[in-house]
């Protein structure tokens, strides 16, 4: 008897958490599209900001705000290193396609690969109204 109880409350603790995870996995959806809208304002502020700035020669200006201080720079943004980058990188120097092959395989089949457990949520198709 005391076997079908646990089993029973296993079974529902399983559906609690089911039912806490599906809340917060709809909570989190909404506050990133919500970050998202918030980045797509920032940028487009910032594109506008950064225009003043230069048509009036102020780069080297600090603007006080109540926390701190904005000072404007320029920074570098690397792209990632691909694959394709790396073969045309070393096509670039090693003039035997074989040995450039040879390399770009080992470094694509020797990558370390880790496995986790995760959840994915599908959502059912919503059906598109064409008026």
């Amino acid at each position: 008897m005391s076997e079908v109880v646990e089993v029973g409350s296993q079974r529902s603790k399983f559906i609690e958490n089911i039912q806490k995870w599906v809340m917060i996995d709809s909570q989190i959806k909404l506050i990133n599209e919500k970050v998202k809208k918030a980045r797509e304002t920032k940028h487009q502020l910032l594109d506008e900001i950064t225009a003043y700035v230069s048509e009036n020669n102020i780069e080297h200006t600090k603007i006080e705000i109540s926390d701190g201080e904005l000072r404007f720079y320029e920074k570098k943004e690397y792209q990632p290193i691909t694959f394709g980058y790396v073969e045309d990188s070393l096509g670039k120097i090693i003039s035997d396609k074989k040995q450039v092959d040879f390399i770009m395989n080992y470094l694509k089949e020797n990558r370390e690969i880790t496995v986790s457990k995760d959840i994915r949520r599908n959502y059912k198709n919503r059906s598109a109204s064409f008026s």
